[in-house]
């Protein structure tokens, strides 16, 4: 057995295509969320998709996905709203709104003892993904892509300093917004194949890790893509020889990064 036998098969053909997409994807934009210190708030967003599932359920809505993009963006934009306003810790007030969005959603959708329907988006499985999903993780990677070009260096300013970001003429709330509305999405669109429970993990260790070892925005950047791809295409084809969940070995590769930079920063910083 060769040690690409595993590209024999479709399936994984196509999971390892998703790969190629999602973790430069998740690296792209895990550096945003770690540089604008929003673990919690990503993690919520994870959470919620539950919630979306749930309305989808309650009003008849036959595509769920739908219901769930569109509750991610509603939930994004209030997360927003209401942390700018609330004078308690923004982790506080993401916390309480997680705790309630998985609550009800897990209320809703084990009614009647239905919940194992949908226990398989807890964990998520890239090897059922198919060629048009794959084409929609594409879409929505040129999209983040922009955004990155032109959006970084303003959200970069008002993350540092939102009263010089308005001095440049540049909107706090519409950059904040848009890019929850980004982020949203992203988790949305990926969470079928990564699953609720370590989706946040994948968009917050590359760059976390990239963040231990990087010198300039440049090297943080090309080390969060880079430690991103590394661990989906390993966790990927380790997942296959060991025949474990594809998703949790990604995230056990991507912590073995995070342990390993963080081990010689502190070497190399010291």
């Amino acid at each position: 057995m060769g040690v690409f036998s595993w590209m024999q098969y479709d399936f994984m053909k196509y999971a390892f295509l998703a790969v190629l997409v999602i973790t430069p994807l998740f690296g792209l934009m895990g550096t945003m969320i770690v540089n604008r210190k929003m673990a919690f708030f990503s993690d919520a967003l994870g959470h919620s998709a539950l919630t979306g599932i749930a309305v989808g359920v309650v009003l008849g809505v036959e595509d769920t996905n739908l219901s769930m993009v569109v509750f991610a963006i509603v939930f994004a934009l209030l997360l927003n709203q209401i942390s700018s306003r609330v004078a308690s810790s923004t982790d506080t007030v993401i916390s309480v709104f997680s705790s309630f969005s998985v609550a009800l959603g897990l209320a809703i959708l084990s009614k009647g003892g239905n919940f194992s329907k949908y226990s398989s988006i807890l964990v998520g499985d890239i090897l059922s993904i198919t060629p048009r999903e794959i084409l929609y993780l594409i879409l929505i990677f040129g999209v983040t892509l922009v955004f990155w070009v032109f959006g970084f260096n303003k959200l970069l300013a008002v993350s540092l300093n939102r009263t010089l970001a308005g001095s440049r003429h540049i909107s706090a709330a519409w950059m904040e917004n848009l890019f929850a509305v980004l982020t949203a999405l992203i988790v949305m669109v990926s969470i079928k194949w990564v699953g609720i429970l370590i989706i946040n993990a994948l968009l917050i260790l590359p760059a976390a890790s990239a963040k231990n070892i990087s010198e300039n925005m440049r090297e943080y950047h090309f080390f969060s893509i880079l430690f991103s791809m590394f661990s989906g295409i390993l966790g990927l084809a380790v997942s296959y020889y060991v025949n474990i969940a594809t998703g949790p070995t990604i995230v056990i590769v991507a912590a073995m990064i995070y342990f390993s930079t963080y081990a010689w920063g502190r070497k190399y910083n010291m």
